[in-house]
């Protein structure tokens, strides 16, 4: 699944070609996936102008004129493809948007797990995300304050898209990696100093991903750059970059995790 670096690397990909675009016609292949209908998110489409494409956690939104929204979530294996006029949709085309400029951009799905939502308040529909890790309000004091509150180890807890919107198994993995916290470590029991090295890598490492376009890992999303830079993840029995001990996998809250046993005991100075 997309995490924030990959979702904000497709929307600033999308936006010089779709902002100011007309949808003259969608055309739905798999209408399970349009919410609350594909009634409403072809009329909320049709004939109307993409003013904006952004982000918000692992949601894509385009921003309509006369006050429309979708808000698109990749899911699993869902990702965008350009058509251009005459050529072929993509095997696994969900949702087509037929511009004014005859390009046609398609939502290509194999898993059909995507969604296409329209919305008149895409805060609203959004609401129960948390807050964005980059997002200047998410202060290390405001970081600290949420984690005291919270029992939980702290690797399912950044997973929890309530809680800090855009993470996941990845970047999670990256950062308590870099702030030398193991992924057992309750939440509530991490220092001021873990809290503010903890934030700054974070959103390190959320920076440094986006720069490199996000991880590629499969043929879903093969533009990224950021795997080449991964201390962890992925690299089980193969030398932790800081100390030298051999990575280690092992699964909490059924998800693979990836750490370094030396840098990450359940309380430890950080690596350099």
């Amino acid at each position: 699944m997309p995490e924030l670096p990959e979702v904000e690397t497709i929307a600033r990909s999308l936006r010089p070609g779709l902002v100011g675009r007309r949808i003259q016609r969608v055309l739905a292949r798999w209408p399970r996936s349009l919410r609350p209908s594909m009634a409403t998110v072809i009329a909320g489409c049709e004939g109307r102008e993409v003013v904006g494409v952004g982000r918000r956690g692992k949601h894509l939104i385009f921003a309509l004129s006369q006050g429309g929204h979708l808000i698109i979530h990749l899911r699993m294996s869902g990702r965008f493809e350009w058509v251009e006029p005459g050529g072929d949709e993509p095997r696994h085309a969900r949702t087509l948007w037929r511009l004014d400029d005859g390009r046609t951009l398609a939502m290509d799905d194999a898993r059909k797990f995507g969604t296409v939502t329209w919305s008149d308040d895409p805060a609203a529909t959004l609401s129960q995300l948390g807050p964005e890790p980059l997002d200047p309000a998410f202060t290390p004091a405001r970081f600290g304050t949420m984690l005291a509150a919270r029992r939980r180890a702290l690797k399912p807890l950044l997973l929890d898209q309530h809680f800090l919107a855009g993470l996941g198994n990845i970047y999670v993995d990256e950062s308590l990696h870099r702030a030398g916290l193991h992924p057992l470590t309750p939440a509530c029991s991490i220092s001021d100093a873990q809290v503010h090295t903890l934030h700054g890598h974070i959103q390190a490492v959320l920076a440094q991903a986006i720069d490199n376009c996000g991880t590629s890992i499969d043929w879903i999303y093969p533009q990224g750059r950021m795997q080449s830079y991964l201390r962890v993840y992925g690299r089980a029995g193969q030398p932790c970059d800081h100390c030298g001990a051999s990575i280690e996998r092992l699964v909490v809250a059924q998800r693979g995790t990836w750490l370094c046993p030396t840098c990450q005991p359940c309380s430890s100075t950080p690596p350099g």
